[in-house]
């Protein structure tokens, strides 16, 4: 049984250019796609207007696309080149709240934005480290904004840079070689949403863990 296309119930709610089952499948693309999926992939890590993108799913698609020769790419060079984008967009989303993200913090009328919310950003990065930065790579929205309060809250670059690079790979790489290697079973293609939704609860148990270890040294203390 071939793989046909993947056509997953929640695809029929998305804009054409927003499924990646039908723009990474416009053959007039061409040698694009790469460039294509890359910049997909730094607007979402780097720019806080790409929150909405699909990246956990247009890099599995991707994967599966590139096992199953609809995009005629070899698998390094399409990772590498996905790894470099995330890790890029990570980077200046770091940058964007390092430079810009105190002024705006510390506008004494603001509602949303206030120097407690810099202080708790701080006082959670310097809890866990660049297991936050890793870890949010796997939830969408929050992969968006995360790079951005760790530039406020001054988290140290080093070990940002440190960390970054994991999750780029983790994430970038890793759900593009999952997509990959899923990709030459059939069954996918009909299971793509299932799939989809264990892979989002799969990367919120480690979080999960961490807010209950959290609550629970709370409750401690306060016993």
């Amino acid at each position: 049984m071939a793989l046909g296309a993947i056509q997953p119930p929640t695809a029929s709610f998305l804009p054409d250019w927003l499924n990646p089952d039908v723009f990474l499948r416009n053959a007039d693309l061409g040698p694009w796609i790469i460039l294509l999926v890359c910049g997909i992939v730094f607007a979402e890590t780097g720019l806080l207007v790409g929150f909405f993108l699909p990246g956990d799913s247009m890099l599995f698609t991707a994967g599966l696309l590139v096992a199953t020769g609809a995009i005629d790419v070899s698998l390094p060079l399409f990772a590498l080149c996905v790894f470099v984008a995330a890790f890029a967009g990570d980077q200046t989303g770091y940058l964007i709240g390092r430079k810009a993200g105190p002024t705006v913090f510390n506008k004494p009328d603001s509602r949303f934005f206030r120097k407690e919310y810099v202080d708790k950003a701080h006082a959670f990065f310097e809890r866990f480290g660049g297991r936050a930065v890793i870890l949010a790579r796997f939830v969408p929205i929050v992969r968006t904004f995360v790079p951005v309060i760790a530039g406020v809250a001054h988290m140290k670059y080093r070990t940002f840079v440190v960390f970054n690079l994991i999750g780029a790979l983790l994430w970038g790489v890793g759900v593009t070689l999952l997509g990959f290697w899923l990709g030459q079973f059939a069954w996918v293609g009909d299971n793509i949403d299932l799939i989809f939704i264990v892979i989002v609860l799969i990367s919120l148990i480690p979080i999960g863990i961490e807010l209950l270890k959290a609550t629970l040294s709370k409750n401690s203390k306060k016993a």
